[in-house]
């Protein structure tokens, strides 16, 4: 039985907060995309295949070409600094430090592929002798690939840990009304010349993961309809949490319901994935008249090479292209102060358990 004392003892271990993130290539260049490419890919949440054709679709079909286009890209929107993704999130890193500094809590930054390493950051974490470890997966929405896929990997580095930390895995925080006010108070500025469409833009995923993910096995219909409501049935459903964090920001930025829309991006190969895709949504905005669309990707927390380089110049050159106007993509939320604000009472919240 547990004394007091043993729990006073217990309440005063060393505290830290991990936050994690996908990762990056190291460099804008063709080996260091391939390496970072392979690391990603090479996941069966990612690629949820058979290993054998996984090998193949990587050594044969992917990795000998898409890593020299992928590192063009990345050029368009490196930084001096490094990789955008990697200085945003340790930004956010540093800004949080300070807030926890008084009570001696530790603040890490890992990313599942690239530096630093899970591997890196872990040994830090246990090094500074912290027995308790917040964990925040940066990832507002639910999916295997992502959410998922870091706690994987985090178990997977703990496994043989002989002394296993107290773990508080901080869950998706898709609807949490301070990661909607933080967009809020990032993308208010964009609407006041009154675009004429917002569309909140995510990552896109396979269908396949998203019908793995309904545990009744005949809730997901791709059709939307599906994901507008949020109920037992759809709670891991990436696509449902899409639309009701679209839901919820519209609502606080008095969009109405004619005015904004939602589509996913990010697609390759040539499966069926979530539907509408982010491309052929914007030609038909640009159709139906749209000019002057403002685009919010609510699924990434620091700017990356899917919302700067993706969204930022080629959608934007697609819109025009299509007969729009003016694209305009709203910045994450990177190191702003309100996001900032929002995951040191998100981190707080989880302190007081």
């Amino acid at each position: 039985m547990q004394t007091n004392n043993s729990r006073a003892e217990y309440s005063n271990s060393k505290t830290a907060v991990l936050l994690i993130n996908l990762g990056t290539p190291d460099a804008p260049e063709t080996t260091e995309v391939r390496a970072y490419l392979r690391k990603l890919l090479s996941s069966e949440r990612v690629l949820d295949i058979n290993p054998l054709v996984r090998w193949l679709l990587l050594n044969i079909f992917i990795l000998p070409f898409r890593p020299r286009e992928s590192a063009k890209a990345y050029r368009k929107i490196w930084l001096p600094e490094g990789s955008p993704l990697l200085v945003y999130s340790q930004k956010l890193k540093n800004a949080l430090i300070e807030p926890f500094a008084e009570e001696n809590i530790h603040v890490e930054l890992a990313m599942q592929c690239g530096e630093p390493s899970l591997k890196k950051s872990l040994a830090r974490l246990r090094e500074q002798g912290n027995s308790r470890i917040i964990v925040l997966p940066l990832y507002p929405q639910y999916a295997s690939s992502t959410y998922g896929g870091a706690l994987e990997d985090l178990y997977k580095e703990l496994l043989h840990d002989w002394n296993m930390p107290d773990l508080q895995i901080i869950p998706p925080f898709f609807s949490d009304s301070r990661f909607i006010e933080a967009w809020a108070k990032v993308g208010l500025p964009f609407l006041e010349n009154k675009p004429d469409h917002v569309l909140f833009s995510f990552h896109g995923l396979p269908l396949r993961h998203i019908k793995k993910s309904d545990p009744s096995g005949n809730w997901c219909r791709n059709d939307n309809e599906c994901c507008l409501e949020l109920a037992d049935q759809n709670r891991y459903c990436y696509s449902a949490h899409c639309h009701q964090t679209s839901k919820l920001l519209a609502d606080r930025l008095n969009l109405e319901a004619e005015k904004w829309s939602v589509s996913f991006q990010s697609r390759f190969g040539r499966e069926e994935w979530i539907k509408p895709y982010t491309e052929q949504h914007l030609k038909k905005l640009a159709e139906s008249g749209v000019k002057r669309v403002v685009v919010f990707c609510p699924s990434f927390v620091a700017d990356s090479l899917e919302t700067l380089e993706e969204i930022g110049i080629r959608a934007a050159e697609h819109f025009r292209e299509c007969g729009g106007e003016e694209l305009e993509l709203v910045p994450s939320l990177n190191n702003h102060p309100e996001w900032i604000k929002a995951l040191t009472s998100i981190i707080r919240q989880q302190l007081s358990y």
